[in-house]
């Protein structure tokens, strides 16, 4: 008798009317189209944005799935796509500052590479690659505070507004830690085209 027969089987014992299999797999289909419609549209975002933080792409692989549960979980309780967005990108924050924290007390850090596809246009598909690669590595090594700026800013196209309500601060300390990372971004990449308009 296989698990599905014997938990049946249980059911029917205790007095239980069991659903049947075909009623199982519609109350399932529901949940599977919101979670696929949750990983194609913001898996490739909590990825890069846990990685701004934790320099993992095991680590950000983790709070991926992690993030994407939670998500499933609230389906259907917010106002907007913009309003699920941002919650997710603020849970995807917060679960990556924890891992940081417990990090810390462990005296353990992990670093990987990973290539963003970001450089102007009109070059080959390799020169893009490195371009990304290199840009992304300047960003990563720009202490947190200006990474998580200019992430949030460039790379997911947030105003200063908007990033302020995500990291929990004012508008003002926002512009000076954006202002700052270019600053610190500008003597290494000067002379080249790039999306920080440096």
């Amino acid at each position: 008798m296989g698990a599905w027969s014997t938990s049946a089987a249980h059911e029917a014992r205790d007095g239980h009317r069991q659903p049947s299999r075909a009623k199982d797999d519609s109350a399932r289909r529901p949940i599977e189209a919101e979670a696929n419609r949750l990983v194609e549209t913001y898996a490739d975002t909590i990825l890069r944005v846990s990685y701004t933080y934790l320099r993992s792409t095991q680590d950000a692989e983790d709070i991926c799935q992690d993030v994407l549960l939670k998500a499933l979980g609230h389906a259907g309780s917010f106002d907007s796509a913009e309003h699920e967005r941002a919650w997710i990108i603020r849970v995807a924050i917060n679960a990556a500052k924890d891992l940081l924290r417990r990090r810390d007390r462990q005296g353990t850090v992990a670093l990987d590479d990973i290539a963003e596809p970001v450089a102007p246009m009109g070059a080959t598909d390799r020169e893009l690659e490195a371009r990304a690669k290199g840009v992304l590595e300047l960003v990563m090594a720009l202490p947190l505070e200006y990474r998580e700026a200019i992430y949030l800013h460039y790379y997911e196209e947030y105003s200063i507004k908007q990033i302020a309500a995500i990291v929990h601060a004012s508008e003002s300390a926002v512009a000076t830690r954006l202002s700052r990372g270019r600053s610190k971004l500008r003597p290494t990449l000067e002379g080249a085209r790039h999306e920080f308009d440096l």
